[in-house]
């Protein structure tokens, strides 16, 4: 009778724990999810990328307080700090880690490849180039999401609108940020066309931008094109001061660089590009989509504008084909 007991009581225990291990099972098909998301910089451009990754993922059907929980953190545009939380959000088992700029990107599939915690990216120039995929369409990787690849020939052509005879495009850019040093080529590659030459200074820190902005200025440059360089767009003031002294324009790559003193630019929309990472974002969440197949999106033209301050302060006209271009103060 008591052999009858205990082996009741057994199955009763094992059934219990099976109906635990189904409910917190159950729990996470329910679509709680709990996402990483590491931002390499304080600066507008990437602050937007977030708010449209928070939006998309919205749209998606996740949203944060009822079946989404955000673990947000800014690297503060050190790499040391990206990899750390990289791994931190890797040891918690994190259900996908997003990642705003190429060095967090890199940083968060270097800690995750190895596991099968999806890494979804935003504001990479050139992911192949960063390998975080193998190729646009097929990334092939556990890792996928959207590119802003500049639209450097109508930047360019801006240029040469904005500045006639203007010969010699001065660029500072960091040297270790993949992004930069591939746009650079692609750069180097159109302005021939339109009767540029490139001088191109590379610099390593933060540290280093007010003695490369220093260097252009000395190199005499008619003005300077600005990427979507983490390190000198964090300290874009810093190259402003250089250049305003000298009245030399510098073109931005989006809107807030403008607003912030930039002359003009063919502008990408950051929040548009978050939104859509965020709906692609929520589709791997859900399971409809594999990271490793999904193809990367790229952020099609940019949208012209310039400052009417800086224009004025510079002496400048504004060129007849931009007279229905957007206008910031």
């Amino acid at each position: 009778m008591m052999k009858t007991a205990r082996k009741i009581l057994t199955l009763v225990l094992a059934i219990l724990a099976l109906g635990t291990t189904v409910s917190c099972s159950s729990g996470k098909k329910s679509g709680k999810v709990t996402v990483g998301v590491i931002q390499y910089a304080t600066h507008p451009s990437l602050d937007n990328c977030y708010e449209g990754f928070r939006e998309g993922l919205k749209a998606g059907g996740f949203e944060e307080g009822k079946n989404l929980t955000f673990d947000f953190q800014n690297a503060q545009a050190e790499n040391s700090n990206a990899d750390l939380m990289a791994k931190n959000m890797v040891s918690k088992k994190y259900d996908m880690i997003a990642a705003i700029a190429t060095p967090a990107a890199m940083s968060a599939y270097s800690a995750a490849k190895d596991t099968d915690i999806p890494v979804v990216f935003t504001a990479v120039s050139d992911p192949v180039a960063a390998e975080l995929v193998q190729s646009l369409d097929k990334p092939g990787l556990n890792c996928t999401g959207s590119s802003d690849v500049l639209p450097l020939e109508a930047q360019i052509k801006m240029i040469r609108a904005f500045l006639p005879d203007a010969k010699k495009i001065g660029v500072l850019y960091t040297t270790s940020e993949v992004n930069s040093v591939s746009t650079l080529k692609r750069f180097r590659s159109l302005t021939p066309k339109y009767g540029f030459s490139v001088e191109a200074v590379g610099i390593t820190n933060s540290s280093e931008v007010a003695s490369g902005a220093a260097s252009l200025v000395a190199k005499k440059v008619d003005c300077v094109n600005n990427f979507t360089d983490n390190n000198v767009v964090n300290n874009l003031s810093t190259l402003l001061q250089a250049t305003n002294g000298a009245k030399i324009p510098v073109f931005g790559s989006e809107i807030e660089q403008v607003k912030n003193g930039c002359l003009a630019s063919e502008s990408i929309d950051y929040v548009a590009l978050g939104k859509k990472t965020g709906e692609m974002a929520a589709k791997i969440l859900k399971g409809e989509e594999k990271a490793s197949e999904t193809p990367v999106y790229t952020v099609g033209e940019g949208k012209p504008v310039y400052s009417k301050s800086v224009l004025e302060k510079l002496g400048l006209l504004l060129p007849s084909e931009y007279k229905d271009a957007q206008a910031v103060s």
